[in-house]
């Protein structure tokens, strides 16, 4: 109901010119015969147009563009994280956050590749922390993931992206090459996480100690180390799970989860937050899409921690507004 309500909102107000399945080969082109299609291999693709937002997702090659789509200047450039259901999510902050008072929310282009989300999921998945980081990351190809990453921004930056974002935990990992060359302003994660924690004038838990920020991630994503670099540029003391806690809470929730048994998944995510606040930690950031979304909203525990792609979505909004009081 979620999915259908953001997508009711996004085309509220504008011409839905298609929105199906394309078998045959097409090209999109900047040359005087617009209408021009050049062959190339065919892959499903469904494609939806709106006055201010586009949404592109394939299995397969992209075709180039050579016109830009969109020519606002605060236009978002997003590439799709592990699910296309979690770029959803960031999506619907994004439009009911932008949108507030009346306004319009904020033009964007996204590109999501089921083939690279399934390469990611993989990854993000491994349960076995600590112990095989190394195995999981050897079964993707690192030069093939950044090239993957670096043509879908080089996509959204020829379509008219003004800034890209990827509200993605693990692509991350790659952030530095992918982001390299980029024309466009390209938000990270925990530069925005990290500011946002700096701007909140946390107080620490325990007179004379420093400030302490906890994280709980899959071992995808503390093996990348990015939050807790961003967080210790920042001057914040960063608290992880010991590996015995891990082991016993972290992994079988993964486990859990997987099996789809949200419950049992749940009690042990409140196990691992619980060790951490132990600890005197001021704000845990919970750095996994599916561990955010277990608590519910009234969960006490919930109130202690942060979920990053928040402030990625605040921090993107912000930027937005910038470019446009410049007209």
């Amino acid at each position: 109901m979620e999915v259908e309500e953001l997508m009711r909102k996004m085309s509220d107000g504008s011409i839905l010119m298609c929105f199906h399945k394309i078998i045959r080969p097409m090209h999109f082109s900047g040359s005087t015969n617009k209408h021009r299609r050049t062959r190339f291999k065919s892959r499903p693709c469904s494609i939806k147009f709106t006055s201010s937002q586009i949404l592109l997702q394939t299995e397969g090659t992209y075709s180039s563009v050579s016109e830009s789509l969109l020519d606002q200047s605060n236009t978002i450039g997003i590439i799709g994280g592990v699910s296309a259901v979690s770029t959803l999510g960031f999506l619907k902050k994004l439009v009911k956050w932008s949108s507030k008072d009346g306004k319009e929310s904020l033009p964007f282009i996204v590109c999501n590749d089921p083939v690279l989300n399934r390469e990611f999921s993989s990854l993000e998945n491994c349960i076995f922390p600590y112990t095989r980081p190394s195995k999981a990351r050897s079964q993707l190809d690192h030069v093939l993931i950044v090239e993957k990453l670096k043509r879908k921004r080089e996509f959204l930056e020829k379509s008219g992206a003004r800034c890209i974002v990827m509200p993605c935990h693990v692509s991350h990992s790659w952030y530095a090459e992918v982001s390299e060359g980029c024309s466009v302003p390209f938000l990270h994660v925990g530069d925005c996480i990290a500011k946002e924690l700096e701007e909140a004038n946390l107080k620490p838990v325990e007179t004379g100690s420093n400030l302490r920020i906890g994280i709980i991630a899959t071992d995808a994503t503390l093996t990348a180390a990015f939050y807790q670099e961003k967080l210790q540029n920042h001057g914040f003391e960063v608290v992880l799970l010991d590996e015995a806690t891990m082991e016993h809470t972290v992994i079988p929730a993964i486990a859990s989860l997987n099996r789809k048994d949200n419950e049992g998944a749940r009690n042990l995510l409140r196990i691992a937050l619980q060790v951490l606040i132990v600890r005197a930690v001021n704000v845990i950031i919970l750095a996994s899409d599916d561990m955010s979304n277990l608590l519910p909203r009234d969960d006490p525990l919930l109130k202690r921690c942060v979920n990053p792609m928040d402030a990625l979505a605040r921090s993107t909004i912000q930027w937005a507004k910038s470019m446009h009081q410049k007209l």
